[in-house]
């Protein structure tokens, strides 16, 4: 089994530095605790085929109180989004905020990202795009990314409800561990397929619209003015809810 030890020496043999390596061992250790195999240590040797820049960094191109825009400036999207939260967590919106991202890939498990805004007190909802992977239902050449959106809720119950949907029926993540193969990388829903297409496509135009061709991510955050997950918990009544 693959050691947090182990993952650390290979990412430092990329050329990452220490603190690049911290935040990308955070990110896979969360990803195996909850049992995304995709999202993990199976990324390292994945990182290892791309031709990457591991000292580049994300630069804040633009920025006022109700908008900011990044550019990933061949930074790793871990990275990239890394600094993003950070940084809003160290300044929140006053009401709240659109960050757009041009040239952000890969982001890993958004969920990851917008539990740590979410456990800061703030309400979050990211989406990001990658290479065209999903087809239209009847067939046809790659028309979009599978596309996740993630959405996390903050709570006085100290546990945020996090949300956190790809578009396919099974990951690009999945392919990669050998969980499923490449032909079963296609809208999830059966015979409501079209659902997830269409979502997946509005998301591939949204963030395409906002920060260009280039597989890139869009984040909207702003402070709650309710604090509706408790209530839902209890009519839950025990249920597991997206997160828990």
């Amino acid at each position: 089994m693959t050691s947090d030890a182990d993952v650390r020496r290979r990412l430092s043999g990329l050329g990452f530095d220490d603190a690049a390596v911290e935040i990308l061992v955070a990110h896979f250790v969360d990803a195996e605790r909850r049992g995304k195999a995709g999202h993990g240590f199976a990324r390292v040797e994945w990182l290892a085929t791309l031709d990457l820049d591991p000292v580049a960094r994300p630069v804040l191109v633009e920025s006022e109180e109700g908008f900011e825009r990044w550019d990933g400036h061949g930074a790793l999207g871990y990275l990239v989004l890394d600094e993003i939260v950070r940084g809003t967590l160290a300044d929140p919106p006053e009401r709240a905020r659109v960050v757009v991202v041009r040239r952000c890939f890969p982001t890993g498990a958004l969920g990851y990202w917008v539990r740590r805004l979410a456990d800061g007190g703030l309400v979050a909802a990211l989406t990001a795009t990658s290479p065209r992977r999903l087809a239209h239902p009847n067939g046809g050449p790659p028309l979009a990314g599978t596309n996740p959106l993630a959405i996390g809720i903050p709570s006085s119950d100290g546990a945020p409800v996090v949300a956190d949907v790809s578009m396919g029926a099974v990951t690009a993540g999945d392919v990669l561990v050998g969980r499923a193969t490449e032909d079963e990388l296609v809208p999830f829903g059966g015979e409501d397929a079209h659902k997830a297409f269409a979502l997946a496509v509005g998301l591939e135009l949204l963030v395409g619209a906002l920060a260009g061709p280039e597989p890139g991510a869009v984040l909207v955050v702003a402070r709650p003015e309710h604090d509706p997950v408790p209530a839902l918990r209890e009519l839950a009544g025990g249920w597991r809810l997206p997160g828990d």
